[in-house]
């Protein structure tokens, strides 16, 4: 949520950082029912104070002997006014805050501008994709043909757009995330967390996940203890929220945290978009990483944030390149990302795999994530960054296709044959 100061202190650059982002209209409203609460609040302050007054004038008439009664009937109209203008207030309150809940983050000055993809800045590569000796499969393929990925009977019990894994697919996808988990707690210096993959709405508003993405999400039929709870569409939202509330001191910051939950989204306006294979699911997994920082921390966390998911793709000898999104292609609640997309030669192409974001105060204010300076003073905003650690599903569509040989087998790399129990292959299933 962006701060309320800011918009009405420099409402023409907030109009034009918003525009880059494809603009909102809701400055102008916005401002309208901030001075409307001003105006409503001042009549109300002004009508508290005559009351006052008179409350103490009518108290000294009482003491002489005097009929004050005149006097106290026009008050208790002063009261009902006072009483009318609190109700507005809260009506005004409510629609200032409907209003924020739909404006986006702002996007850094160092933020390229452009309204899509296409105006993503390359920031850098790493590895040289493969030269191969045959044409390369795309994934769906490879696994099919080895009887390790079975889109039918997915289907079958339940929809498209899921996916079941058999034999050494399903360890590998168990591998990968063991592996994730084990490089990011005992190299990277993050801590891991297991947390409800069910939240509620309170909790998804925190994160910028309610009211704009309401039609993403999966959620109950029926509310279970008067909340209607939301299957996460990633673990940044309970991990981020895990605070939400505290003041922590400055001292135990940054915290570093990472987690493995599936993900379930409804993929709701992608119809016909990446239907074949794994890429786009209603249900996958991903290890998570979150962090909470000062403001003074957060960009150079975010660097190391993505340096640290650059080496799971590093170990899996996976080449990919690293892209600074533009404004117009940001997620809503980020001032700043960056995605890595891994070579998929089955595709011929670089897809994403992990996107990293800063969202600055963004989901603080709205989840009340705050720190308290260890020089004292009054307590500030964290800031909150999350980004995948990876998006485990891609990951291992990137290791069949750029692993995968002619013999229609794949190769395990190196980092995963310790989980895999030194398996080096995989093989058809039997």
């Amino acid at each position: 949520m962006l701060d309320l100061r800011v918009v009405r202190e420099r409402p023409d650059a907030v109009e034009r950082a918003l525009a880059a982002r494809g603009g909102t209209g809701l400055v102008t409203p916005l401002l309208a029912a901030d001075a409307t609460r001003r105006r409503l609040v001042k009549d109300a302050e002004e009508l508290k104070a005559l009351r006052n007054r008179a409350s103490e004038a009518i108290g000294q008439a009482r003491k002489r002997g005097e009929d004050a009664s005149a006097e106290q009937a026009r008050m208790r109209e002063v009261g009902d006014r006072i009483t009318a203008l609190d109700d507005e207030v809260k009506g005004v309150d409510g629609e200032i805050e409907r209003l924020l809940l739909q404006l986006p983050n702002l996007p850094h000055p160092t933020v390229p501008a452009g309204a899509s993809a296409e105006a993503n800045v390359e920031v850098r590569r790493w590895g040289a994709p493969r030269a191969f000796a045959f044409t390369p499969k795309p994934h769906d393929e490879v696994g099919e043909g080895l009887g390790l990925l079975d889109f039918e009977r997915a289907a079958k019990i339940a929809k498209s757009r899921f996916t079941v894994l058999w034999g050494a697919a399903a360890r590998l996808e168990r591998a990968l995330t063991q592996f994730m988990l084990d490089l990011h707690t005992r190299e990277h210096g993050y801590t891991e967390v297991w947390v409800p993959h069910l939240v509620s709405a309170a909790t998804m508003q925190g994160t910028g996940q309610l009211p704009k993405f309401e039609e993403q999400l999966f959620k109950t039929a029926e509310p279970d203890d008067n909340r209607t709870l939301y299957l996460i569409p990633t673990a940044e939202v309970p991990v981020t929220a895990l605070h939400g509330g505290e003041f922590l001191p400055e001292a135990t910051l940054p915290r570093r945290y990472v987690c493995f939950t599936p993900c379930y989204r409804r993929e709701a306006g992608t119809y016909g978009q990446d239907t074949r294979g794994m890429l786009r699911q209603h249900q996958f997994d991903k290890v998570e990483l979150v962090k909470l920082t000062t403001p003074a921390q957060s960009y150079d966390e975010l660097e190391s944030m993505v340096a640290n998911a650059e080496e799971v793709l590093k170990r899996l000898e996976i080449p990919y390149r690293v892209v600074l999104l533009c404004a117009g292609d940001m997620g809503f609640a980020a001032a700043k990302t960056y995605d890595l997309e891994a070579w998929l030669p089955g595709q011929d192409t670089y897809r994403e795999i992990s996107s990293c974001s800063n969202c600055e105060t963004f989901q603080a204010r709205r989840a009340a994530l705050r720190y308290r300076p260890a020089s004292g003073g009054k307590a500030d905003y964290l800031h909150t960054l999350n980004g995948s650690g990876l998006a485990v599903g891609r990951t291992l569509i990137a290791v069949l296709e750029n692993h995968q040989n002619a013999d229609g087998t794949v190769t395990i790399p190196a980092a995963l044959r310790p989980y895999m129990d030194g398996l080096e292959r995989l093989t058809p299933a039997r």
